[in-house]
């Protein structure tokens, strides 16, 4: 329990539903969502839809979308809303461009966009309600307009120079070319009618005729390769999840193409570590942030689309395979530095148990702050950049490709005990996220400590340089023994992603919510 003399947030409990989402309006639509008779899928999809309109930098409908469902039987359904590449993009073409990497703002690093397909099938295969009905609040905000919350404020201000990249992009988030500020309200016309659209029409609407001719449209003008046939080919897939056990819980994350499989390995390095007292000690940190050294170097060899990937996942999160990687880490020095792209990156993570205990734990993204910056012409839509992920080096189970699927950052958890769902939970933050599954889950089961508490908890990352950023909260001592160590230490201003947390108590009857203090978010349940 918390020590109410000091700042802080005491974590949510409710008995019939909760939602956990990065901003108060989009848990108050989940939650009336929940009330008026939907379900986890149902209110999972209208937070994700109202917070394309108010995040509009960490998501939306022109961004990918993935998610973990739990009956209350156990029963699991894990779907893959990931979009794919041009079918024009040719590895050779990019070779002959000398090029290295994907730049952000690349109209190339644009991929086909599979939000609104993962929501229509997912509410058509476990909601009870339409895909009109969770469009319905997002229209409203975006037709009526919304004031702007402190933390995306921050955010957009980072990111004017990349809106003004874009003529649409930059009428629709800069206020006369400068930084909307805390408060002022943005209204989003083009975006409400194409919701409109979709809502009227079905998810067809946007992969076919008047918005699909638009975003290949705003893309070839530019130089891509993105065109109708693309879009109109797309289809998300539901994908069976993957596990691992930790301390009495099986943990599931999706399979590839996303990194969630790293995860579930640095959970396994670590359960093959001594365990160690006291969550806020140098030796705890060490060994989490050297797991995750080497899991993200077994991404960055072997991830990619599964169909290319020459290892199996099966092997990958074998718990012998983390023993055998565990040995590589030593408590008196670090690992040399891993060859891994950690570029920025965020996103939206949000949580969902409704009143029969059905679970979704649901990730959207545009991948970079305002994904590719490149908005469409007529339509209102800011397309991602997950294109960007591929790799140019030939051979690699990553490298671009006619109509593959990038590797993906974005991974939504669940973890099940004794059959039946027990944490829906996710971290945000670009390539953090699955080294922050294993920190929170550490948080908790290893550690005690309730949902906002574990969300709450300081955390640490590499930066591209190699250099371990510690957030606020890390002693200066922690600090030291970390530099003795070998790790070279940098004090971040900035926060680590963001989180959700959701428990189910099945023995009580009671959900225990916890939303991360890094965002404008809140838990709340009924």
């Amino acid at each position: 329990m918390r020590n109410f003399s000091l700042a802080g947030r005491s974590p949510v409990y409710a008995e019939n539903g909760m939602v956990a989402t990065s901003h108060p309006l989009a848990s108050a639509a989940a939650l009336e969502m929940l009330k008026s008779g939907g379900n986890a899928v149902d209110a999972a999809v209208t937070a994700a839809a109202v917070l394309a309109v108010v995040e509009p930098h960490m998501t939306g409908i022109g961004g990918d979308c993935f998610a973990i469902v739990a009956q209350p039987d156990g029963a699991l359904h894990g779907f893959n809303g990931s979009g794919r590449s041009a079918a024009g993009a040719e590895f050779d073409w990019y070779a002959g461009q000398g090029w290295t990497g994907f730049p952000d703002t690349s109209p190339h690093a644009v991929t086909v966009p599979g939000a609104i397909d993962a929501w229509e099938q997912l509410l058509s295969r476990l909601g009870r309600k339409g895909l009109d009905a969770a469009l319905s609040p997002a229209i409203n905000y975006a037709k009526n307009g919304f004031p702007l919350a402190p933390r995306v404020a921050f955010d957009l201000a980072t990111l004017t120079d990349k809106l003004k990249r874009n003529e649409a992009a930059s009428q629709a988030y800069l206020n006369a070319g400068a930084a909307y500020a805390v408060g002022d309200r943005i209204v989003s016309p083009a975006l409400a009618q194409t919701l409109e659209t979709i809502a009227a029409r079905g998810g067809r609407a946007f992969y076919e005729g008047k918005i699909a001719a638009d975003i290949a449209a705003s893309v070839q003008a530019l130089g891509g390769f993105l065109g109708e046939a693309d879009l109109a080919a797309h289809r998300g897939f539901f994908s069976a999840p993957v596990s691992t056990q930790y301390q009495g819980h099986d943990i599931y994350e999706l399979p590839p193409n996303g990194q969630g499989i790293i995860a579930l390995i640095i959970l396994n390095i670590l359960a093959a570590q001594r365990r160690i007292a006291d969550p806020k000690s140098a030796e705890r940190l060490h060994k989490q942030i050297e797991a995750a050294k080497l899991g993200y170097s077994v991404r960055d060899a072997f991830i990619g689309d599964p169909a290319a990937m020459t290892i199996a996942v099966s092997y990958l999160i074998d718990p012998a395979y983390g023993r055998l990687l565990s040995e590589r880490i030593s408590s008196a020095e670090v690992l040399d530095k891993p060859e891994v792209t950690v570029p920025g990156g965020d996103t939206i993570y949000l949580s969902v148990v409704d009143r029969d205990g059905m679970a979704c734990s649901l990730i959207n993204s545009l991948y970079d702050g305002f994904g590719s910056g490149i908005m469409t012409q007529n339509t209102g839509i800011m397309l991602q950049n997950r294109g960007r992920s591929f790799s140019l080096e030939a051979g690699h189970p990553n490298a671009i490709g006619p109509g593959k699927l990038p590797l993906h950052t974005i991974i939504p958890g669940m973890a099940m005990k004794a059959g039946r769902p027990s944490i829906s939970f996710g971290v945000m933050g670009g390539h953090y996220q699955a080294c922050g599954h294993a920190h929170v889950l550490q948080n908790m089961l290893d550690y005690g400590l309730d949902p906002q508490a574990a969300l709450d908890f300081p955390r640490a990352f590499w930066d591209a340089t190699g250099a371990l950023e510690l957030e606020e909260g890390w002693s200066a001592a922690v600090a030291e023994a970390l530099t003795e160590k070998g790790h070279r230490i940098v004090r971040s201003g900035n926060p680590r992603g963001g989180g959700q947390i959701i428990m189910i108590d099945q023995e009580r009857g009671v959900l225990i919510g916890g939303s991360d203090p890094r965002k404008d978010g809140l838990a709340i349940g009924y």
